[in-house]
């Protein structure tokens, strides 16, 4: 049985490095930058997104269109590409004409991904119920450092939520990210780089790292190597909570990383309440306060968070308090204190 994917050989096309040079395009370093020139690793990388063949891509962030290449040679029913910088769009749209030219279709849109509504990018007949295999959409990005980890966040939570590409159906992401970034998204416990990051792509995702790319693979090269990740949400998260307070307990929970647990625990208190709810909510989630950040499961954290929300029924005062914002108001305070000391001594 030939399990082999298809391929296209698209028209001949001027390579990407003549492109950035008859354009003059350079990577812009206020926008985190860094092309892909090496047709071999894009196609790799390609290739751990799964069969594009019939599938409707997005492409994140395509820059002169390294990776857009090797998308379009797998002939997807269709590829949008989402690009902030409008310089590329020359580039882009010499791509777009060359697809055309083998009846594909591909839509450039130039917009920062942050905020684009990315429900009327799919069509409706490319939905598919959530417990169904995943819908032949495809998410796809060589993302600038600076975005990628509030835009994995503001995806999270779009999938718990099923918005965006996932009222669709369990879309799959293929994305690259910093290897430090990359190596934390698949921690598990007692792996020192477990972090708040690990815990929420792991409650609604199963997150995969296929393989690091050297900096040395980019133009120009950044200071750190590469992590591609690929993430197929959970059929069935490993929470029921609400997103915004799964990730305030995690968050409070990885504040102290070096600490006890409950140290963080604690900060989701007033100072007067602290140490006693803050014990309370380990009785109740039957977990030792002595637990390090690291050493919690998601499913440890969940009830933590179950936690939480009883205690908010029985003191619903705690719910609007915000340890920051307490610990600016008494920086502050101490700040106008020492004015009022120095006026006196004058």
């Amino acid at each position: 049985m030939n399990n082999k994917i298809p391929r296209l050989r698209l028209p001949p096309l001027p390579t990407i490095k003549y492109l950035l040079k008859m354009y003059k395009l350079r990577a812009q370093k206020a926008l985190s930058q860094n092309f892909l020139l090496n047709e071999q690793l894009t196609d790799k990388m390609i290739r751990r997104a799964g069969n594009l063949t019939d599938c409707h891509v997005l492409e994140v962030g395509p820059g002169p269109g390294g990776l857009t290449r090797s998308i379009l040679k797998c002939y997807p029913k269709k590829l949008t590409v989402i690009e902030k910088d409008e310089r590329f769009e020359p580039t882009l749209a010499m791509l777009a004409d060359a697809f055309a030219a083998v009846n594909g279709e591909m839509e450039i849109i130039l917009d920062d991904i942050m905020k684009v509504n990315m429900s009327n990018i799919f069509s409706a007949s490319e939905m598919k119920p959530w417990l169904d295999k995943t819908p032949k959409i495809r998410i796809i990005g060589n993302l600038p450092f600076s975005v990628s980890t509030p835009l994995i966040i503001k995806w999270l939570h779009a999938i718990s939520e099923k918005r965006g590409p996932w009222e669709f159906g369990r879309t799959r992401m293929t994305l690259t990210f910093q290897k430090e970034i990359g190596e934390r998204l698949i921690a598990e416990p007692m792996d020192p780089q477990r972090c708040r990051l690990s815990v929420m792509a792991q409650a609604w995702t199963r997150p995969i790292m296929h393989f690091i790319i050297p900096g040395t693979a980019f133009i120009p090269k950044p200071k750190v190597d590469v992590a591609l990740v690929s993430f197929v949400p959970l059929a069935t998260p490993r929470t029921q909570h609400e997103f915004k307070i799964f990730e305030k307990v995690t968050r409070h929970i990885f504040s102290f990383r070096q600490k006890y647990s409950i140290r963080g625990i604690e900060t989701l208190f007033p100072l007067e309440d602290r140490a006693e709810l803050g014990q309370m909510m380990y009785k109740l989630s039957d977990l030792e306060p002595t637990t390090r950040p690291m050493q919690l499961s998601v499913e440890d954290i969940d009830k933590l968070v179950s936690a939480y929300k009883y205690l908010i029924e029985k003191h619903p005062h705690i719910e609007l308090y915000e340890y920051r914002a307490s610990r600016r108001l008494l920086s502050l305070s101490r700040t106008k204190h020492v004015e009022v000391i120095e006026c006196t001594e004058l």
